[in-house]
């Protein structure tokens, strides 16, 4: 049950601010929510467990402190790549002419390729060696972040500093990494 819990706070901090976090605020504006939020779920789905799958064929071919350490240190990647901040680069703006949920799902899936929270799915899957914990973890942080974003982000966003969403998440991320290199070599 770890394993999920740690998926779901790990992905909740890493989607703060992310670009698929904006991309869901962008599609919310075009179509219902409910749509949005389905074609993340199962963008995220796929993607992630793809992410799973990496990380377990990595815990077999590498060595377990090497693994440990290189995840402490991308978890500290991570917070200093939340402190950078990401930006849309035009796919809230592709259609699909097989509907709302599709042209989401295409635009999440390929946004995640090689982002912070298919990478820190990697190395929660390394971490916890767990398929399923790790992918229901990943997956429902990734929803409830993206809700978030479209609900709160929307409404709120005048009352909640983007700037200090960013530190707080970026402050976790480096302070597991740093607890993570503690362990491997301590």
């Amino acid at each position: 049950m770890s394993a999920f819990i740690a998926s779901f706070l790990f992905v909740v901090l890493a989607e703060m601010g992310d670009k698929t976090q904006l991309l869901a605020m962008a599609f919310a504006c075009r179509y219902p929510a409910a749509q949005v939020l389905l074609g993340v779920f199962l963008a995220t789905v796929l993607n992630h467990f793809l992410a799973v799958l990496v990380g377990l064929f990595l815990s077999v071919v590498l060595p377990f402190k090497l693994i440990s350490f290189l995840a402490a240190l991308s978890f500290i990647g991570f917070g200093l790549w939340t402190l950078r901040g990401d930006k849309l680069e035009g796919e809230e703006k592709r259609t699909s002419k097989y509907g709302p949920i599709v042209a989401v799902i295409i635009a999440f899936f390929l946004a995640e390729m090689g982002d912070k929270t298919q990478l820190a799915t990697i190395s929660l899957a390394i971490q916890y060696q767990n398929i399923f914990y790790v992918l229901m973890g990943t997956t429902l942080g990734m929803v409830v972040a993206d809700a978030f974003g479209i609900i709160v982000g929307v409404v709120m966003r005048k009352h909640i500093p983007e700037k200090t969403v960013k530190w707080i998440s970026a402050l976790i991320f480096i302070l597991f990494g740093l607890a993570g290199i503690y362990k491997v070599i301590f």
